[in-house]
């Protein structure tokens, strides 16, 4: 019988909570023999908007977009060197789009049983987009949605 827990899909933002929730999917996945999925999904949507209120010019669009890829690519790496650390090996994929419209499309084409994100992150607009997209994905999900929070997956994670 498939575990209930056979895909993990986690969902990076580059927030230290995502990273911790990439730590906890790690401990699952030991447990459960999961394979995970990390996403960072490059928000083209918003910065499309920006562009369109007048807030970005098309050349700070294209610029800022470059700068997510970067962040995004060096925290898919750092999670793959998480994992690789407990000789484990996770797959990552860099997407561009809406946050909430891309991390529901990977579920489906991943058949996740479980996306995982962080939570507890606030204070800035950045977060705040964060947010209203992780509102979209418990709305939109295929699967269950877990939200990992506080210092405890540090410690799972070490303890492995």
């Amino acid at each position: 019988m498939k575990s209930p827990l056979s895909e993990l899909l986690v969902v990076i933002t580059g927030a230290e909570s995502s990273i911790e929730a990439a730590k906890y999917a790690i401990a699952v996945s030991r447990h459960y023999g999961s394979r995970i999925t990390a996403v960072y999904v490059v928000d083209t949507a918003t910065i499309r908007q920006l562009a369109l209120s007048r807030i970005f010019v098309p050349e700070e669009g294209e610029e800022y977009e470059r700068s997510l890829e970067e962040s995004g690519r060096r925290y898919l790496q750092y999670a793959e060197e998480l994992a690789k650390e407990k000789r484990f090996h996770i797959q990552t994929r860099l997407l561009k789009g809406s946050i909430a419209g891309e991390v529901i499309k990977a579920a489906e084409d991943i058949g996740a049983d479980c996306i995982v994100i962080g939570g507890g992150d606030s204070g800035s607009a950045y977060r705040d987009a964060i947010v209203e997209s992780y509102r979209e994905i418990v709305r939109s999900a295929p699967c269950p949605i877990l939200v990992v929070r506080g210092v405890e997956a540090d410690k799972v994670y070490r303890a492995l």
